[in-house]
């Protein structure tokens, strides 16, 4: 690309001012590297059992440079980080899970803690976060099926409600001179807010009163009205739900704009995951031959995730074997292609999307070692 930058160039003098002037990448204090990432995809995405957000950090102020970007943290991949000048390890896959309760050179995972800490390189793990989100891992997967529209398996909740408070409670107060008492008393409890607005119950001119309250308050605001049994008697209860949000969540539930074979199904995952063999189980009365409309998808281990949903095919890294014959028996096909291989290349889309929501601040490689544990041989 130079040399041809070189031939269009009249003089030696017009090269260097181009090359002064070509964009550099500068450098990411940690704590705002950290905060871009939680934007580019919240960490409250993922599962509760995972173990996700920055897992080593150097001694601060740690600046980044050099963002290395891997499926998984082996001892190959710390090495070429490490000759690559990496300053931050962005890992798929946490590479401490079970708490440690030492950090010697005796296993793989605790040299890795070392070397992280020793050469000042930061480790940081999104996992699941990733999986949910719209933009990441399973909307990847589902992009080698063909045209088709798609919606999480197990959408995922917002992580707070959008008002107050776990709980609203509302009951009516029929006379008049209680209702600034019974407001006063309720306002007085901590985590409560309240409104009120007029009611008419059987004819009768009331106030309606409603409040919301937190999961500690719901008790006191209870004990109130418990008092007071006409209170106690109107009162509705409503645990307040966090909303859904919209294209995230665990797995996708893909619909074909028009369906294909099972056939033409495998060589399209063949190709967008650029493997030579997958593992196919088919469903029962099912041949290759057989129309897929509605694949079922869910990136590395996807039994619990895929289970009970309606699909003709199956498509996750690895499943169970007695979740296999489930699915089979239920004339569902599986496709299996390996853990981490329907995972590593999402990452070349990821470099991209967060150069771009990083503004090209820093600089991002992937890894050229990191592969599956598992080969066909």
């Amino acid at each position: 690309m130079l040399s041809s930058r070189v031939r269009l160039v009249p003089t030696p003098v017009r090269l260097v001012h181009s090359l002064i002037h070509s964009p550099s990448h500068s450098f990411m204090d940690l704590k705002t590297l950290l905060s871009s990432l939680n934007d580019f995809a919240s960490l409250s995405f993922a599962e509760s059992w995972d173990n996700v957000g920055l897992l080593v950090e150097p001694s601060p102020p740690h600046t980044v440079n050099t963002l290395f970007l891997t499926n998984d943290l082996t001892e190959e991949v710390m090495e070429e980080a490490l000759q690559k000048k990496a300053d931050f390890i962005l890992s798929y896959h946490p590479p401490i899970f079970q708490p440690m309760k030492r950090v010697t050179w005796k296993t793989w995972k605790e040299r890795l803690v070392v070397r992280a800490l020793e050469n000042r390189v930061a480790v940081y793990s999104p996992h699941t976060a990733y999986d949910a989100a719209p933009q990441g891992v399973n909307s990847w997967l589902a992009k080698g099926l063909g045209i088709c529209t798609s919606r999480p398996i197990h959408p995922s909740k917002a992580p707070n409600h959008p008002g107050e408070g776990t709980h609203r409670v509302e009951f009516n107060v029929s006379r008049t001179q209680d209702v600034d008492k019974v407001i006063s008393t309720v306002r007085g409890i901590s985590d409560v807010s309240v409104t009120s607005f007029s009611a008419r119950t059987n004819g009768e001119e009331q106030t309606r009163i409603s409040l919301n309250c937190s999961q500690q308050a719901l008790i006191q605001v209870v004990a109130f009205l418990s008092q007071n049994r006409q209170l106690y008697q109107k009162t509705e209860i409503l645990s307040l739900e966090k909303p859904l949000l919209l294209n995230t969540g665990m797995g996708r539930l893909c619909t074909l704009d028009e369906s294909v074979s099972l056939a033409t199904m495998i060589e399209r995952i063949k190709r967008h995951l650029k493997l030579s063999h997958v593992r196919l189980a088919l469903g029962v009365g099912r041949t290759l031959e057989s129309p897929v409309k509605v694949v079922a998808l869910c990136a590395g281990s996807g039994s619990s995730v895929l289970q009970g949903a309606e699909a003709d095919l199956y498509l996750t890294g690895e499943m169970s074997h007695h979740n296999v014959l489930d699915a089979a028996s239920q004339g569902i096909n599986v496709i299996l292609c390996e853990h981490s291989n329907t995972e590593r290349g999402f990452l070349s889309d990821l470099r991209d999307m967060l150069s771009a929501h990083l503004e090209n601040k820093i600089n991002i490689i992937q890894s050229e070692t990191d592969r599956d544990p598992l080969q066909v041989v």
